[in-house]
């Protein structure tokens, strides 16, 4: 997969985690990535992939550390205050996400960013915000958390999907399915998502809600390729189904 970045081959807390973490998944899981030269050997990225089991984070970083990079993932800013795993979050560069006002979350957003690019480090968002809602596990509607990251600074906006973790994991499932051991799971990346044009208008609604939809038709675009089939012509939406949900516009 081309030439790693040093946050891989350089001496770091990621070290001791990939050495126990990705022995066991690949007991689980037979990875295989398509497009892994499409994520940057060095500075930052918003990597957004689809989600729909509680296993996929996992599937999802190691897919990541494989294609040379580190996998760093926005957390609930509430975890970075518990003592021993705040101190690991801190020290592996994850991005904190808090809930607050409008005014607050531009601000922090902002300075995350900045952060990004200042370190030269990655970042994956899943765009839905939690497990997709579609009946058939296509992804939902999505938030604009991760166009947010990456029109604040110009960040490459990168699209993700993969498919199989259900078979490890269902949507909702408690446990493992264990057996039998090492499920094939398909990753793809794609190509960044092109939203150089509405940078301009980076804190106009519209903008974001365009720059979002544009996001999370390339997901699904890769995702119906792994899946060799048609995602529903109208895309899941909660609010319109009965759920609660707080806004077109949150993280």
């Amino acid at each position: 997969m081309g030439s790693r970045s040093p946050e891989t081959t350089r001496p770091s807390l990621f070290w001791p985690l990939a050495a126990i973490a990705v022995p066991l998944i690949s007991l689980l899981a037979k990875i295989r990535i398509s497009g892994g030269e499409k994520l940057p050997r060095d500075g930052a990225f918003v990597l957004a992939p689809n989600h729909y089991s509680e296993f996929d984070p996992l599937i999802v970083a190691v897919a990541v550390w494989r294609t040379g990079r580190a996998p760093r993932f926005m957390a609930k800013e509430s975890l970075f205050r518990l003592p021993v795993l705040g101190a690991i979050l801190r020290a592996t560069g994850m991005v904190p996400v808090a809930r607050s006002s409008s005014a607050a979350a531009a601000k922090q957003t902002l300075k995350q960013s900045e952060e990004l690019v200042e370190h030269g480090r990655g970042v994956i968002v899943y765009p839905e915000g939690t497990l997709t809602r579609d009946p058939d596990m296509w992804p939902m509607r999505g938030k604009s958390g991760a166009v947010r990251l990456a029109l604040a600074d110009g960040i490459p906006l990168i699209p993700m999907a993969h498919w199989g973790t259900q078979e490890i994991m269902g949507r909702y499932q408690k446990g493992l399915s264990l057996w039998p051991l090492r499920k094939r799971v398909e990753v793809v990346i794609g190509d960044p998502v092109d939203v150089s044009d509405l940078r301009a208008r980076a804190s106009e609604a519209s903008a974001l809600n365009e720059a979002t939809d544009r996001l999370m038709n390339a997901i699904t675009a890769l995702l119906e390729d792994l899946r060799d089939e048609k995602a529903p012509a109208e895309r899941w939406n909660p609010s319109s189904h009965g759920q609660k949900e707080t806004g077109r516009l949150d993280s």
